[in-house]
């Protein structure tokens, strides 16, 4: 544990992978609620995930074009994960699972948000987030019950 230097030190690191785990479970909880396979542990785990994958290299003393050289890993790992979300059903009319692949890809950017240090950036889009996912769908059925006129 020699690692983490000082208190202010230790403090600022975990501030930060708590943060992104708690990020990650607002977005889970909202997915969970709903009923979605991808719900809270997995949005939690994968904005934590997403963090220390950032944390860590900059803690070891990475120059910054090393830890955008992983950011771009993550950025490409992650997009597996989020397509093991996506089920074609409907004989191959109709894909389903997309809001939660792009749900985990957002996760995972925020993640790595907290993990760059910009935690204001990363609250704000989790806020944006729970807007699209909570309100926007309520919108949209208002919408397709008013007739067009």
């Amino acid at each position: 544990m020699f690692d983490l230097t000082d208190l202010p030190h230790v403090a600022r690191v975990t501030f930060q992978v708590v943060l992104a785990a708690v990020l990650g479970g607002v977005l889970g909880f909202e997915r969970e609620r709903k009923g979605k396979a991808a719900g809270l542990r997995t949005h939690m785990l994968v904005a934590l995930g997403a963090a220390l994958f950032v944390v860590a290299p900059r803690e070891s003393g990475m120059n910054p074009d090393q830890v955008s050289r992983i950011i771009q890993g993550l950025v490409a790992g992650i997009g597996f994960l989020g397509a093991g979300a996506i089920v074609r059903a409907d004989h191959e009319t109709h894909n389903r699972g997309l809001t939660t692949a792009a749900g985990i890809w957002l996760t995972a950017a925020i993640g790595m948000t907290v993990g760059l240090g910009l935690e204001a950036l990363a609250i704000v889009c989790t806020v944006l987030a729970l807007v699209i996912l909570a309100v926007l769908p309520a919108l949209e059925r208002r919408l397709d019950r008013d007739p067009p006129t």
